[in-house]
Formats: C-alpha cells, sequence, structure tokens
C-alpha cells in the first residue's frame, strides 16, 4: 500500500543512548508485523514492532553482559528467535528472544579457541542470554555478514582483518588483512564466492572465499569507505550450472540451538569449482560509500576471476602472448580486445610489452616449472577496461605524487618499498605487508570504479540496492532514492517529490 511518507509508522525519541544499528527478520515479517532489533550506543538492545507498537523486550539493560557500544546486529539467517550482536569491545554474543539476560553478570566456559579467537559458552544452571560469546581479534569488531546459505560468518575489526568462521562449528575458514587502518564494512557476493571489504585504506578489497587470497583492490574513494554491497539485480552469469555451496559440513549439533535453517536454493551465480566448469561469462557489480561523500559502482569480470586462462578456451578477442611471435601493437590499444596476456604451463612468459597487463617481469622470471608461472602470473589475465595496468600506475604515480600521501591508495611503488623494508626489520606479527594476507598494490589487479559520483554534503552511512532503485543515506539524515535507468518516472510518481530522485547507470 502507498505510505504517506511525512508521517511514520511509529516514532521513538530515546534519551541518554542513541540508535546505532539494527536489523529485520525478513524470516517472520508480514504485513501486520514485524520484528526489529535496534542496538544502542550504551550497549543495549531492544527487540521492537512498529506496527504492532507491541510491548518491546530489552536485551542487556543491565549492561551487565556487555557496555559499549553496539556496532552490528543480525538475525541468524534461518531462525525465527537466534539473533548476534557486536560491540566495539570487540565481542560479539549470541542471544536467544525467548531467553532472559539474568540478573548477574553472566559466567563462561571457554568452548573453542584458535588464532585471535575465542568463543565461550555461558555457564549456568538454566539457559540464559548470551547462549555464546565470541572474542574476535583486537580493538572494535566493526561489522559482520553471514554468507547467503547462513554457513559462515565474516568480520571485520579495528586491528584491519578480515576473518571469516564456519558459524556452526566455530572453525576459522581464512583471514585477511588491511591495507592499513581498520576495516569497517564487509559485504557477500550473492553466490558466496566473494567477499567484499572497505575501510580506513580508502579501498575496497575483494577477496576469494574459495582460494582464500585478495584478488582485486579498488581505488576510487577519497576516504574511508562506510559501506559496501552487491547489486544482485546487474549481476549477471551466462551458462552455468548451479553447483552446492562449498565448505565444511562439520558442525556441532548442539549449537544449533533449536535453531531452523532454511533450505537456500543457490542462485544460478553459484557455479564454479575448477577453470573446466566455469561460466561462459560473469560480472558481478557492486558499490560502495565513504565519509567522502561518494557513491562508486564497481564491476569485477571474469579476466579478474579466471586470470589463468587455459589457450583452448581463450576467447575469440583475447590477445594470446607467445614468446615466438608476439602480437603487433601493445595489449589493450584495440577496441575490440580485452588486452588480455594469457601464460599457459607450455609456453615460455613473454618478455614484457609496453603497456602490458602482465606483471613486472620480476615476478614471473623463474618460470622454470609449471607451478612458478601459474603463481607469479596472478594478474596476467587483467582487463584494460576494468583496470588500470600496473605499468599506468606507475607512469600516473611518475607524473603527480598525491597530496595525501599517507593514504596507501596513492603511495608510489618507491614508497611502498621502504615501507616493505621497514616490516622486515621488525619482528611484529601484524606487519604483514607484502605477504598473501595483504599482498602489496602491485601485486592484485586495481580495479577503477565504473561511476564516481558526489551524491551528498555529509559522509555516506548507507547503501541498499533494490530491484528498481538504489537507497542511500548520509550522516545529516537524508535518505535518498535513486532510480535505475528506465524506472525514472515509475519512482518520482510513488514518492511524489518526498525525497530526491537520480538516475544510476
Amino acid at each position: 500500500q502507498a505510505a504517506d511518507l511525512s508521517k511514520p509508522i511509529d516514532k521513538r525519541i530515546y534519551k541518554g543512548t542513541q540508535p546505532t544499528c539494527h536489523d529485520f527478520n525478513h524470516l517472520t515479517a508480514t504485513a501486520e508485523s514485524v520484528s526489529l532489533l535496534v542496538g544502542f550506543s550504551a550497549g543495549q538492545v531492544q527487540l521492537i514492532d512498529p506496527i504492532k507498537k507491541e510491548t518491546s523486550k530489552l536485551f542487556n539493560e543491565e549492561r551487565l553482559i556487555d557496555k559499549s557500544r553496539v556496532t552490528c546486529v543480525k538475525w541468524v539467517p534461518g531462525s525465527e528467535s537466534l539473533f548476534l550482536v557486536a560491540h566495539s569491545s570487540g565481542n560479539m554474543y549470541l542471544y536467544n528472544v525467548e531467553h532472559t539476560c539474568g540478573t548477574t553478570a553472566p559466567h563462561y566456559q571457554l568452548l573453542k579457541q584458535g588464532e585471535s579467537f575465542a568463543v565461550h559458552t555461558c555457564k549456568s544452571k538454566s539457559t540464559r542470554n548470551p547462549l555464546l560469546k565470541w572474542t574476535v581479534g583486537e580493538g572494535a569488531l566493526n561489522e559482520f555478514a553471514f554468507s547467503p546459505d547462513g554457513k559462515f560468518l565474516a568480520c571485520v575489526s579495528q586491528d584491519g582483518f578480515l576473518r571469516v568462521f564456519n558459524f556452526d562449528s566455530v572453525e576459522l575458514h581464512g583471514t585477511m588483512k588491511s591495507y592499513f587502518g581498520g576495516l569497517l564494512c564487509v559485504c557477500w557476493s550473492p553466490d558466496g564466492k566473494y567477499i567484499v571489504t572497505g575501510g580506513e585504506d580508502d579501498l575496497v578489497t575483494v577477496w576469494s572465499f574459495m582460494d582464500c587470497r585478495v584478488i582485486a583492490r579498488g581505488h576510487g574513494h577519497k576516504s574511508w569507505v562506510s559501506v559496501v554491497a552487491f547489486d544482485p539485480y546487474t549481476t549477471s552469469v551466462e551458462e552455468s550450472d548451479p553447483m552446492e555451496f562449498s565448505g565444511s559440513d562439520e558442525d556441532f549439533q548442539d549449537l544449533h540451538f533449536g535453531r531452523d535453517r532454511a533450505n537456500s536454493t543457490q542462485s544460478r551465480l553459484s557455479k564454479r569449482n575448477s577453470t573446466d566448469s566455469r561460466p561462459v561469462s560473469v560480472t558481478y557489480r557492486f558499490g560502495s560509500v565513504g565519509q567522502d561523500t561518494q557513491l562508486c559502482l564497481w564491476d569485477l569480470t571474469e579476466d579478474i576471476l579466471f586470470p589463468h586462462q587455459p589457450l583452448s578456451r581463450a576467447r575469440t578477442h583475447t590477445n594470446v602472448m607467445n614468446a615466438t611471435s608476439p602480437p603487433s601493437g601493445s595489449g589493450g590499444t584495440n577496441p575490440g580486445s580485452n588486452g588480455n596476456s594469457i601464460t599457459t604451463p607450455g609456453n615460455s612468459v613473454p618478455p614484457p610489452l609496453p603497456r602490458s597487463n602482465s606483471l613486472p617481469h620480476s615476478a614471473v622470471s623463474n618460470a622454470g616449472s609449471k607451478s612458478s608461472v601459474m603463481d607469479g602470473a596472478i594478474a596476467s589475465g587483467v582487463s584494460k577496461f576494468a583496470t588500470l595496468s600496473l605499468h599506468d600506475r606507475k607512469e600516473r604515480h611518475h607524473e603527480k605524487d598525491h597530496k595525501r600521501n599517507h593514504s596507501m591508495g596513492h603511495i608510489s611503488s618507491k614508497s611502498s618499498d621502504k615501507l616493505n623494508l621497514v616490516t622486515k626489520t621488525k619482528t611484529d606479527p601484524a606487519k604483514t605487508l607484502g605477504t598473501p594476507l595483504c599482498p602489496r598494490m602491485e601485486d592484485v589487479p586495481l580495479l577503477e570504479p565504473l561511476i564516481c559520483k558526489k551524491i551528498a554534503h555529509e559522509r555516506l552511512t548507507v547503501l541498499i540496492f533494490l530491484e528498481d532503485c538504489i537507497v542511500t543515506a548520509c550522516q545529516e539524515g537524508f535518505i535518498c532514492t535513486w532510480a535505475r535507468p528506465g524506472k525514472v518516472g515509475l519512482l518520482s510518481s510513488q514518492n511524489q517529490a518526498n525525497s530526491p530522485s537520480g538516475t544510476v547507470v
């Protein structure tokens, strides 16, 4: 039903604390009732129904469980009663809406411990909240996100680490480190194969769930990235076979807490275990907003996802580079070409060409074995149209040094070499630059945004992709609805100038 946007369904004013985050339970939502969780700056979590306006429940009311700010709250996928709450203390707690929190501080006993994380169960005679306490990393836990099938949990922390867990078996699946500073936001691709993070290094980083490695970085923001989100409506895959979500099925049965897991049918995106079964064409679209008031849209294309294209599967418009017969002209200059340089184990590595997209020659010099060629040519299939080539990046840095030299996104190769020397002299294990946890800028493809537009006057804090529009919001309190192409008239007639509208490609 058409709503009068000038009159809210529900309005609540809080004193002494501010709402910081919220989540609706989509599993139980109806037109007459909706379960909304709200986290607060003082540590409490409230369950309310804004439609029924029923008496709400308050969790951690006396702040006996955690006194720090709630940074993220989400319903556990497939559950009507379980929810997870993260705090700036670095702790996460699993709650059940049916249970009370008790009148005394909870006592815990260790359930599982691993590298930079520990999980405790609540020790009490009767069942009470929290059911579990997770301690993850150092510093604030800024955000977490469940995988589309609900089996895995990705957490980003102020210590700069992404940590991915098997949620039920409480096992660490993989980790990644930011270029510098804390990671502030995280999201999964619709098929659960890729995770994108954003943070204080002004970058968006794409991490492969299967390979547990960084496959690309995106540079377009001029300040901290506050939200990243995939657009499921413009993500496209052709000629793909569905595949079950990969991962460990060793779950602890006693940790389900009566959780009713929905049978999640994997989308058509869930489809690749090897290059042999990879789809013919794949493009993921995701967006990001930041404190620089800009909205960026990015495309993650198959040249980034599958850099080792077998020659037999090379597409007709791809330049195949052989050491014996190098192509005339430089890669990427032909508009009808992707400009990809293909390296196969059977061929020797081609000499670097001007404006080539292959890695610096030193990275693939010891090409005596198959593995060294495959490892060294990680970025050999990078498209000119999706990314900046490594050569171009060096040229740009020589032409003009960015004013904000403290931003890693703009650091030249010389600066990063100095940083790496410093890293080697220190024994601090947290210094990971140049390792697989945090590859250097020149070691992975660098994405450029398709569009980067200033859309607000204050820091952007919300980005949601819907079927006919994109919704953004900023620190100033404005919520903007941006129509997709062809939907402008439809949206404007619905909103009737109650909200600004624009068009995003």
